[in-house]
């Protein structure tokens, strides 16, 4: 890594670390795949393909270290319902258990809710955490770039498509743009708000842009808030857009993602 993580996200880490460390061994038991998935080979890739310009992976969070816990606030089956019944490519689940709140079994639940293809997002730091997406019926996972060197970040992303997971490579900065060089990716997005900070700028996105492997499909995430932000990033090449607060914390969810997409 080239610069120091963030004080959150070293905590989260530690954290994830020390949980795994009590849970059993297993192994992936599989060879990690260098060719990136196709379309055709994954529900998520293929929501995402079909809406280029406007799709629209809504997120649940139960909460977050800035939020706090969101039980109450948030149901999150009719959360899910909701975004499928107005225009959502995808669902967003946010599975860490400690800081957000979340756990794989929410996952599966949302899913079957709402019938989306879902990303498991969750900070993998071990294979067992692909095999717990796999089984919770995720057809996606988040690999977060500023947490591996990029040896590791490929190995994770291999073995994600030999479980037949579509891996969503999460950029922070150029210097995690230089981690994807000499490989090949499906799926990579950029992080709008800055973990040291918790500032948001679409300028995070846009700035990455010119660097961001061609024949991915690109996700902007974090801080989406208006159709003319979607207008703008797909303007400079945004395939999708990962939407979290600005759902979750609207009256009307549904009402608020069809505003999102223009409709």
């Amino acid at each position: 890594m080239s610069e120091p993580l963030p004080d959150i996200l070293q905590k989260i880490v530690q954290r994830r670390r020390e949980r795994l460390a009590a849970e059993p061994s297993r192994e992936v038991g599989a060879q990690p795949r260098a060719e990136p998935l196709e379309s055709r080979e994954n529900a998520f890739l293929a929501a995402l393909q079909s809406r280029r310009g406007r799709a629209v992976i809504a997120e649940v969070k139960m909460g977050s270290p800035r939020l706090g816990s969101l039980a109450g606030q948030v149901e999150p089956l009719a959360q899910a319902r909701a975004y499928a019944g107005n225009g959502a490519a995808a669902l967003s689940v946010v599975v860490e258990p400690e800081f957000f709140f979340g756990s794989y079994d929410l996952l599966r639940r949302l899913k079957a809710a709402s019938g989306l293809p879902a990303i498991a997002k969750d900070f993998v730091v071990d294979p067992r955490q692909l095999l717990w997406a796999r089984e919770a019926g995720a057809d996606a996972v988040l690999l977060v770039a500023c947490l591996h060197d990029a040896a590791t970040l490929r190995h994770l992303a291999g073995l994600a498509r030999a479980l037949g997971l579509a891996p969503l490579i999460e950029l922070d900065s150029a210097a995690d743009v230089a981690k994807l060089s000499g490989a090949s990716w499906e799926l990579v997005g950029v992080n709008n708000r800055d973990l040291r900070t918790f500032e948001v700028s679409l300028e995070r996105s846009l700035g990455l842009a010119a660097g961001l492997p061609r024949r991915a499909l690109w996700v902007a995430e974090s801080g989406l808030s208006k159709p003319e932000d979607l207008r703008r990033l797909a303007a400079a090449g945004f395939d999708a857009f990962l939407i979290g607060e600005a759902l979750l914390k609207a009256a009307d969810p549904g009402a608020r993602l069809q505003e999102l997409l223009g409709s």
